[in-house]
């Protein structure tokens, strides 16, 4: 059994800390106490004193900045990071042993700095000193040194903040005192105490010097280095990956760690939103901080499910908000929830009342992100929320979110350590690798203080253990400690592929040695990139024997099963031909059978590109205005027929529907900013007065109706319909079912006249159009469903009006042109059938809106490859994508 006698043992760092424990448990140390110098200055000051540890001081200073009177520095005290500029601050003035009182006279700058200290004292508990304060009470209790700490062993220091110096120098005459410096340098203000120094040679390990392409492509190669140490039979205890800041290399390892399925443990901690449970939090803060929406809170609702506030809604509750409409205003979701009955919940009950409370308290914004965060979050992510408010203001309650670090959960002293190098410096590995040697970035450039500028007090004062030298230092350190292998690491690029420098600690290390960024790895760091480094092994994966297999079809002139060439009489395709058809999915199967496939069988379509548009796209603006003319004919044909309104009662009309569409629109659509929103609806205004002021060929007495429904699609609004929408309307001789909805239907009083128009917001094509090549549908399958719908005796005029150019295009012989449709409709459902759902003309096209599911630059290469091919297959259907 060996001794019990207490002793105590200084160590700097998580890292050692952790190894020193693990030593003296295992050589059975029951009196050894490990411990930092300021735990040791806190335990021989007694009293139950405490250090003010960085928690309790971002409270204090978070309580006291917005109630202080700063006098120049009171401009910026609410701003983001003054909490973490204060914090830094005053910690420095404190263990650089500064006094404030001695330099008051020399600017206005410290009498702020002063006063704020003061409030931050009076806030603390009675308890917390600072280290002046502690060192005083110490002092006056260091003759009970040698029954609270024994003596004394400080392991792996290279340093020691100047506040505690005279401490230690005091603290050798009455207890044992030993610096275990090793073969490190040691302090010159050690020269003449009773301390005894404890010094050892320096080691000899095998260096290298490499250099990656990027940061990433380091982190890649570290942990390559680590599996072949491992698979040696080198213990993962040994090894260490070092930065002198880590910070650059975090996100690397976080997403490379998951892939390569090894201990490896982040002695610093990893961002806490990398969790699942800071993804909460800052699912949160982007509501509270950039608004409401539909996606953020959907986010929020599937990572905080058990929340108090959506405790009450069923599950899959958030299938009654509307899949499209953005939801970015309170009024939104009000008008949204008009809408929602008990029976469209999941459950069948009325939980509106519920859903409303949860938005209004999110749409309360930074102002009340306490409560919002007792509300929508428990658990470990309710704690993350409330550090990160007391690490900052409210307002950047999202910057301060990922800034914050937390615990992996690895254990150090059995993992591969990924660390600072002010850590490994105090507690050394065998092997190690130390990344990031370049210039400006090891050594760190010095700065000076946020809120104490040099001229102030200078740096050298203030931060007597600056950045660059203790770099410097750490370096040194760790070349003369680690015992058997040392790589040393920099980048050629960074992420924006700049050139980076050489760090000039490695003048006089050798040559390095260059990697490649795709070089064969002698010991892969995963699953994945062992396969990458294998083709042959790789190319016999299931996935990789598909994938070579459809780059090779992509490649050869005729048409194979990667492009669409499916078996006769698929039962998927003869099922989405039998759907209700519109004059877009016809116009699909007839010029692209490929991309009907895809957006009607498999529902694919069009990625977001964005949340809030900075304008309308041509389809968007399309879709407003036809909603105004819609609005507009009904209020009209409402008031007493579109036909005897005069200009003021068409305007009064227009602006009256501009409203009601704005107001629809911002609820379940996404809008431009308000400027460019409320020019946009200027032009959607007056597109819609000269649509209705053009009256082509205009019937007396006519009634007019807007957005007209047939073939089963359900009315858009309560306004009278000239016939009953639900009827079907297939195309004789054809297996086709249409349905959609006419513009802008012009229907006599004996029903014996109907002008059947279609709303073009662009510009007019330069000669008249039929079919355009299969392009223009329109007005032709408007044409014939009016006539199916009002009977034969019915004459139906169809036309295209342009409103911005005032121009009418009439379709001339609309029977004959749906008699040309349907010969062409009934080749191209045989061809689909046939297996022939390949890519046709429009594919890979300007406004082809799947052409992200095509190979790149689909339309220059891939298409133009393709195009004998599928022109020989879809033979029949060429003269129609010529025909005018």
């Amino acid at each position: 059994m060996t001794s019990a006698a207490r002793a105590t043992r200084i160590v700097y760092g998580r890292l050692a800390m952790r190894d020193a424990r693990l030593t003296a448990a295992r050589q059975g140390r029951h009196g050894l106490q490990i411990m930092t110098f300021e735990q040791a200055v806190v335990r021989l000051a007694g009293g139950f004193h405490q250090a003010i540890d960085a928690e309790t001081l971002r409270d204090a200073l978070q309580s006291v900045l917005p109630e202080t009177d700063l006098g120049e520095l009171d401009s910026i005290k609410t701003l983001p990071g003054m909490v973490a500029a204060a914090m830094d601050t005053l910690r420095k003035v404190w263990h650089s042993g500064a006094v404030l009182d001695d330099h008051l006279s020399e600017a206005r700058r410290l009498d702020a700095i002063a006063h704020l200290e003061a409030a931050v004292l009076a806030q603390l508990p009675g308890d917390m000193l600072r280290p002046v304060d502690l060192l005083r009470v110490a002092s006056a209790r260091i003759h009970h040194a040698p029954a609270i700490l024994g003596p004394v062993e400080l392991y792996g220091l290279t340093e020691l903040e100047p506040c505690w110096r005279s401490l230690l120098i005091e603290l050798a005459s009455v207890v044992p005192v030993r610096w275990v410096a090793g073969a490190r340098a040691v302090p010159s203000w050690l020269e003449g105490s009773a301390i005894e120094i404890v010094t050892g040679p320096p080691t000899t390990p095998e260096q290298e010097v490499v250099s990656a392409a990027t940061a990433y492509h380091e982190a890649i190669e570290a942990l390559r280095w680590a599996r072949a140490l491992l698979a040696s039979g080198v213990p993962a205890s040994d090894i260490a990956i070092a930065a002198a800041s880590p910070a650059e290399y975090d996100d690397h390892f976080v997403a490379l760690r998951a892939d390569a399925n090894l201990d490896f443990h982040f002695v610093h901690g990893v961002r806490a939103v990398t969790t699942r449970e800071g993804q909460a939090a800052a699912a949160l803060a982007d509501i509270l901080v950039h608004g409401l929406s539909r996606t953020r809170v959907r986010r929020l609702a599937t990572l905080c499910r058990d929340a108090k506030a959506f405790a009450p809604l069923p599950a899959g509750w958030i299938r009654v908000l509307p899949a499209d409409a953005p939801l970015t205003k309170l009024a939104a979701w009000d008008r949204v929830l008009a809408r929602v009955e008990p029976k469209d919940w999941p459950d069948g009950v009325d939980h509106n009342s519920e859903l409303r409370a949860a938005a209004q308290l999110l749409d309360q914004g930074p102002a009340e992100a306490r409560q919002a965060g007792e509300a929508f979050l428990e658990g470990r992510a309710l704690a993350i929320w409330r550090k990160a408010l007391a690490s900052g203001p409210a307002p950047a309650i999202d910057i301060s979110l990922g800034n914050l670090k937390q615990d992996d959960g690895q254990e150090a002293c059995v993992s591969v350590a990924w660390l600072p190098a002010a850590e490994l410096a105090a507690c050394p590995r065998p092997y190690v690798r130390l990344l990031g040697m370049n210039s400006g970035r090891w050594p760190r450039s010095i700065s000076e203080d946020r809120l104490i500028p040099d001229h102030i007090i200078p740096t050298n004062e203030l931060d007597p253990l600056p950045v660059n030298l203790a770099d410097r230092r750490d370096f040194q350190t760790i070349m003369a400690t680690c015992d058997q292998q040392i790589v040393l690491s920099r980048a050629r690029r960074d992420a924006e592929g700049r050139l980076l420098g050489r760090s000039p600690l490695l003048a006089g290390l050798g040559q390095e040695r260059y990697l490649r960024r795709h070089a064969v790895p002698a010991h892969a760091f995963s699953e994945t990139d062992r396969l990458m480094a294998r083709p042959e092994e790789f190319a016999l994966a299931p996935q990789a024997t598909s994938a070579d297999a459809c780059w090779k079809d992509w490649q050869r002139p005729s048409l194979t099963a990667h492009d669409g060439v499916v078996r006769a009489g698929h039962p998927l395709l003869q099922q989405v031909l039998g759907r209700r058809h519109s004059a877009s999915s016809l116009k699909l199967l007839l010029r692209s059978p490929q991309a009907f496939v895809w957006k009607y069988a498999f529902h694919w379509d069009a990625p977001e590109a964005g949340m809030e548009p900075l304008v309308l796209d041509a389809l968007g603006f399309g879709n407003l205005v036809h909603r105004v003319l819609e609005l507009a004919v009904q209020a009209l044909d409402t008031a007493g027929g579109f036909s005897g309104a005069n200009e003021v009662g068409i305007r009064a009309a227009i602006d009256q529907a501009v409203a009601h569409a704005r107001g629809e629109w911002e609820s379940e659509q996404a809008v431009p900013p308000k400027l460019i929103w409320q020019h946009t609806l200027e032009g959607a205004r007056d597109t819609s007065i000269k649509g209705l002021s053009f009256l082509p060929d205009s019937m007396a007495a006519a009634r007019s109706f807007g957005e007209v429904p047939f073939g089963g699609m359900v009315p858009k609004s309560d306004g009278a319909l000239p016939w009953d929408a639900a009827l079907p309307v297939p195309i004789p001789g054809t297996e086709f079912q249409i349905g959609g909805y006419i513009d802008r239907l012009d229907l006599s009083p004996d029903g014996t006249q109907a002008n059947v128009i279609d709303y073009k917001t662009g510009k007019p094509p330069k000669a008249a159009l039929r079919l355009n090549g299969g392009q223009e549908l329109q007005r032709c399958l408007y044409a014939f469903a009016a006539k199916a719908m009002l009977g034969e005796h019915t004459s139906i005029r169809a036309s295209l009006v342009y409103p911005r150019a005032q121009q009418e295009l009439l379709l001339d012989d609309a029977d004959g042109v749906m008699s040309v449709l349907t010969s062409y409709l009934k080749i191209a459902a045989e061809s689909f059938v046939g297996g022939g759902a390949i890519a046709g003309p429009d594919a890979g096209g300007s406004y082809d809106d799947l052409a992200f599911a095509l190979p790149a630059n689909a339309a220059a290469t891939y298409c133009k490859r393709k195009e004998a091919a599928m022109r020989e297959r879809l033979a029949a259907l060429a003269p129609l994508w010529e025909a005018e």
